[in-house]
């Protein structure tokens, strides 16, 4: 569904991603994992155009996406930000509805997909009528994943999602994502720093390095047969977390 063939962006005299090759297949779950400037987010917004290649192709569906109008890759590809993004002066609802009214939704239409994609989210009907101020930062974040989810995308790009959140929300929300995502049967990139998450959520894992892919696998082929120095630092913290878990449980 998704291809990124020799994906490369410079700013001025820096590179931030160097030739990035790789493929999402339909229904997959690929994480882009990685340190601060390794060129995960960059790389994300470039795969729907929110930042435009230096050079490099992305296909979605054998289509290149430079051809593909803006109008039409906003539906198809559903986007959670780092910070939610929410308009602080519109409710919830009118939040969720951004997208559809950006694409001219037939208003009845919109205020269906409001009420499904609250009731997808596990948020209540009530909550479409608050502001974000008077919600949590988790509640913010599954107000993020519905409006990325209202124009009914087949992809969905997620930039550290819930990465500013308390271990436990964060822990729901994960697992509301990944039920909800079976559930559709989306195809997803997913960015984040932590080893830990990449490992629990993936189906395949990429891993980038100062702008470079260094390697792309399952999580048991990462956990067990890093491809470099990098990889395996990435690794270190997960491996000791399993082997304390282990020996926790060893009694």
């Amino acid at each position: 569904m998704i291809e990124v063939q020799a994906l490369t962006k410079t700013f001025g005299d820096a590179v931030a991603v160097k030739g990035v090759s790789f493929s999402v297949a339909p229904g997959e779950l690929l994480v882009l994992v990685g340190g601060s400037g390794s060129g995960k987010t960059t790389t994300l917004k470039m795969i729907n155009r929110l930042i435009e290649p230096s050079s490099g192709t992305v296909l979605i569906d054998g289509v290149n996406a430079a051809t593909i109008t803006g109008h039409t890759l906003r539906r198809r590809i559903g986007y959670v930000f780092q910070k939610v993004g929410l308009f602080p002066h519109m409710s919830v609802a009118a939040n969720i509805a951004t997208p559809l009214r950006l694409i001219d939704e037939d208003p009845e239409r919109i205020r269906q997909r409001v009420a499904d994609v609250l009731e997808l989210m596990e948020l209540p009907a009530s909550f479409g009528g608050r502001y974000p101020a008077e919600l949590s930062g988790g509640e913010q974040q599954r107000v993020g994943v519905a409006r990325a989810l209202a124009a009914e995308p087949r992809v969905m790009l997620l930039d550290e999602p819930f990465g500013a959140l308390d271990p436990l929300t964060r822990d729901r929300l994960q697992q509301s994502f990944m039920a909800v995502r079976r559930r559709l049967g989306l195809t997803a990139v997913f960015v984040t720093h932590d080893m830990v998450e990449a490992l629990l959520l993936a189906d395949r894992i990429a891993v980038l390095h100062a702008g470079a892919l260094v390697q792309v696998g399952t999580p048991a082929e990462l956990f067990h047969s890093p491809a470099d120095a990098y990889v395996e630092q990435m690794l270190e913290t997960p491996r000791r977390q399993s082997r304390a878990l282990d020996d926790l449980l060893a009694g």
